[in-house]
């Protein structure tokens, strides 16, 4: 019994170790290679420039209170445990999401044993690892993860109410509203944050059992993948008296970018007579301040200006410029994740990727 006991505690303790990703690398190699390069591995300030940009300039940090730690360290107990960010446990042993008004908490399991998961037609499953054998022995098989037992019964994992726990929305210590997610993308099992962000791709998600897909663990978003998101994005042409008009749509249940640094421009060439000519280009943001104008996040206690596309909006942007037919319009929509007036004051005026222009969605119309 005793040595029944300290196996189960080594197999636990696996989970947990120094090399955690590596343990879970030996049955599920396809996820965590998508997982190491995803902004979940990299949420620490060790591993996000920009992230580490913001910190610095925060007045909490002088009192060495990281308060961010609740979603982009979980559960670290030091310095070394926060350089790995968020890791698998982090997100598979979330029991529930406690809602608040400032910002939501995720409570976890204390069942470390135990991850949860979502799989279609295994919604009441609960699966513990065992050994089997039939025939004296002859036939033996096993049923499970040597490594963790697999909970299918947590609802939170279908609807994408899991997520909510750090993504749904925050307020500074002015109880003003930094940036929130629509609760409408965590409701249907059908269409939700997971659905959209860990689409299904090619490949299995265990070497235990084969399956012919699994969900991207690299998780779509602004930071990395953008293009698996680009389908949530409809841009249309129409030819006016005056000019013409570009209308972007955003089909998700949220605003286009949430994050108040991000910055949305929208870039159209005008092909006539085989010349381009680059017209105006127009933005998109919402931008939070104070009475002094635009701010960082935890002094602002307004929204200065917000044109940030809506979930579910239709924007239309007019040009002055007439078309004939034959004449090409290329239309170019994209982002900047940190928006470039702030680049200077967060010192990340030579950061490569703070400066990029991420292009989200590119197509071309011809006029008749």
């Amino acid at each position: 019994m005793k040595k029944m006991l300290l196996l189960a505690f080594a197999l636990s303790s696996l989970i947990f170790a120094e090399s955690q990703t590596q343990t879970c690398k030996k049955c599920h190699p396809a996820i965590v290679d998508e997982f190491e390069n995803s902004m979940h591995r990299k949420s620490s300030i060790y591993d996000d420039a920009i992230h580490k940009a913001v910190w610095d300039m925060h007045p909490a940090k002088a009192k060495d209170d990281y308060a961010c730690a609740e979603c982009h360290t979980p559960n670290a107990k030091d310095e070394e445990d926060a350089k790995k960010g968020i890791t698998c446990a982090s997100c598979h042993t979330i029991k529930d999401v406690e809602e608040h008004a400032s910002a939501n908490r995720n409570v976890y399991s204390k069942d470390k044993k135990t991850f949860y998961s979502a799989e279609a037609g295994r919604e009441g499953e609960k699966v513990v690892y065992k050994k089997e054998s039939s025939w004296f022995g002859l036939n033996k098989s096993t049923v499970g993860s040597p490594y963790h037992d697999i909970d299918y019964t947590n609802e939170k994992y279908y609807s994408a109410q899991v997520c909510m726990g750090c993504h749904s929305h925050r307020q500074n210590s002015a109880e003003f509203m930094i940036c929130e997610t629509s609760k409408d993308g965590a409701k249907s099992k059908e269409e939700n944050c997971i659905t959209c962000h860990m689409p299904k791709v090619d490949g299995t998600a265990t070497t235990l059992t084969e399956t012919e897909k699994h969900s991207f663990h690299g998780f779509a978003g602004a930071r990395k993948n953008p293009e698996m998101l680009s389908k949530y994005v409809g841009l249309d042409f129409k030819k006016s008296a005056n000019g013409f008009d570009v209308t972007i749509e955003n089909k998700a249940p949220h605003d286009l970018m949430l994050h108040p640094l991000r910055v949305v421009e929208l870039r159209v060439n005008l092909v006539k007579d085989g010349k381009s000519a680059p017209l105006k280009m127009h933005t998109f943001a919402k931008v939070i301040g104070n009475e002094n104008g635009a701010s960082m996040p935890w002094l602002a206690d307004r929204v200065v200006s917000d044109t940030m596309l809506k979930a579910n909006e239709k924007k239309s942007v007019s040009y002055d410029d007439k078309v004939k037919a034959g004449d090409k319009i290329e239309v170019t929509l994209g982002y900047y994740i940190v928006n470039p007036k702030a680049l200077k004051k967060l010192n990340l005026d030579a950061d490569e990727d703070a400066k990029k222009f991420t292009v989200l969605k590119v197509q071309s119309f011809i006029a008749e």
